[in-house]
Protein backbone atom coordinates (compact mmCIF):
# COMPACT_ATOMS: atom_id res chain seq x y z
CA UNK A 1 0.00 0.00 0.00
CA UNK A 2 1.82 3.18 -1.10
CA UNK A 3 2.09 6.16 1.90
CA UNK A 4 0.09 8.32 -0.33
CA UNK A 5 -3.03 5.68 -0.04
CA UNK A 6 -2.58 5.02 3.47
CA UNK A 7 -3.06 8.58 4.70
CA UNK A 8 -5.98 8.53 2.59
CA UNK A 9 -6.94 6.11 4.43
CA UNK A 10 -6.24 7.36 7.71
CA UNK A 11 -7.96 10.63 7.18
CA UNK A 12 -11.04 8.81 6.35
CA UNK A 13 -11.30 6.54 9.29
CA UNK A 14 -9.90 9.80 11.29
CA UNK A 15 -12.84 11.58 10.07
CA UNK A 16 -15.35 8.47 10.30
CA UNK A 17 -14.53 8.53 13.87
CA UNK A 18 -16.16 11.77 14.36
CA UNK A 19 -19.43 12.02 12.94
CA UNK A 20 -21.05 12.60 16.26
CA UNK A 21 -24.92 10.84 16.59
CA UNK A 22 -26.02 14.28 17.69
CA UNK A 23 -24.27 17.69 17.64
CA UNK A 24 -23.45 18.53 20.84
CA UNK A 25 -22.11 21.83 22.44
CA UNK A 26 -18.65 21.47 20.58
CA UNK A 27 -19.28 19.24 17.63
CA UNK A 28 -17.73 22.08 15.08
CA UNK A 29 -14.95 22.49 17.45
CA UNK A 30 -13.94 19.22 17.65
CA UNK A 31 -14.43 18.56 13.67
CA UNK A 32 -11.38 21.41 13.54
CA UNK A 33 -9.35 20.66 16.16
CA UNK A 34 -9.66 16.83 13.87
CA UNK A 35 -8.49 18.61 10.58
CA UNK A 36 -5.87 20.10 12.82
CA UNK A 37 -4.39 17.06 13.82
CA UNK A 38 -5.21 15.23 10.55
CA UNK A 39 -3.40 17.69 8.96
CA UNK A 40 -0.31 17.68 11.26
CA UNK A 41 -0.06 13.68 10.37
CA UNK A 42 -0.19 14.37 6.68
CA UNK A 43 2.88 16.93 6.91
CA UNK A 44 4.85 14.29 8.78
CA UNK A 45 4.13 11.24 6.99
CA UNK A 46 4.61 12.87 3.53
CA UNK A 47 8.34 14.28 4.96
CA UNK A 48 9.46 11.12 7.05
CA UNK A 49 10.63 7.98 6.31
CA UNK A 50 8.96 5.29 4.13
CA UNK A 51 8.42 1.62 5.66
CA UNK A 52 8.12 -1.71 3.39
CA UNK A 53 4.57 -2.65 4.06
CA UNK A 54 3.74 -5.27 6.59
CA UNK A 55 2.45 -8.39 6.33
CA UNK A 56 -1.13 -7.65 7.51
CA UNK A 57 -1.00 -5.08 4.52
CA UNK A 58 -0.37 -8.03 2.46
CA UNK A 59 -2.92 -9.89 3.60
CA UNK A 60 -5.72 -7.34 2.46
CA UNK A 61 -5.97 -6.44 5.78
CA UNK A 62 -7.57 -2.63 6.00
CA UNK A 63 -5.02 -0.12 8.48
CA UNK A 64 -6.82 0.92 11.46
CA UNK A 65 -5.91 4.34 13.42
CA UNK A 66 -4.23 2.62 16.25
CA UNK A 67 -2.01 0.56 13.60
CA UNK A 68 -1.42 3.90 11.43
CA UNK A 69 -0.05 5.54 14.62
CA UNK A 70 1.80 2.92 15.33
CA UNK A 71 3.58 2.50 12.09
CA UNK A 72 4.63 6.81 12.37
CA UNK A 73 5.58 5.83 15.59
CA UNK A 74 8.02 3.31 14.80
CA UNK A 75 8.94 5.61 12.03
CA UNK A 76 9.60 8.54 14.25
CA UNK A 77 7.23 10.60 13.01
CA UNK A 78 5.62 10.99 15.79
CA UNK A 79 6.57 10.02 19.17
CA UNK A 80 4.04 7.67 21.13
CA UNK A 81 3.20 9.90 24.22
CA UNK A 82 2.14 12.73 21.80
CA UNK A 83 -0.04 10.20 19.80
CA UNK A 84 -1.56 8.63 22.81
CA UNK A 85 -2.01 12.09 24.28
CA UNK A 86 -3.60 13.18 21.35
CA UNK A 87 -6.12 10.49 21.16
CA UNK A 88 -6.77 10.28 24.76
CA UNK A 89 -7.90 13.99 24.82
CA UNK A 90 -9.89 13.85 21.44
CA UNK A 91 -11.71 10.60 23.43
CA UNK A 92 -12.24 12.63 26.88
CA UNK A 93 -13.60 16.05 23.75
CA UNK A 94 -15.92 13.52 21.99
CA UNK A 95 -17.57 12.19 25.65
CA UNK A 96 -17.48 15.68 27.10
CA UNK A 97 -19.71 16.70 23.75
CA UNK A 98 -22.00 13.50 23.99
CA UNK A 99 -22.34 14.38 27.60
CA UNK A 100 -23.41 18.21 26.65
CA UNK A 101 -20.26 19.46 28.85
CA UNK A 102 -18.87 22.29 26.79
CA UNK A 103 -16.52 23.29 29.33
CA UNK A 104 -14.93 19.68 30.03
CA UNK A 105 -14.90 19.20 25.87
CA UNK A 106 -12.78 22.34 25.54
CA UNK A 107 -10.29 22.02 27.99
CA UNK A 108 -9.78 18.67 26.25
CA UNK A 109 -9.36 19.86 22.83
CA UNK A 110 -6.84 22.63 24.32
CA UNK A 111 -5.05 19.54 25.87
CA UNK A 112 -4.90 18.23 22.02
CA UNK A 113 -4.00 22.27 20.62
CA UNK A 114 -0.92 22.23 23.08
CA UNK A 115 0.25 18.29 22.00
CA UNK A 116 0.03 19.05 18.41
CA UNK A 117 1.67 22.32 17.98
CA UNK A 118 1.19 24.92 15.71
CA UNK A 119 0.74 23.83 12.10
CA UNK A 120 3.77 24.38 9.86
Amino acid sequence: MTRQRLMVLSAAAFVASTIPAYAGPCSQEIEHVQARVDAKLEAAASTGPAAPESSAALLNRQPTPGSIAAAESRLGEISPTTAAAVAAAMARAREADRAGDQSACEQALAEVQRAIGPLE
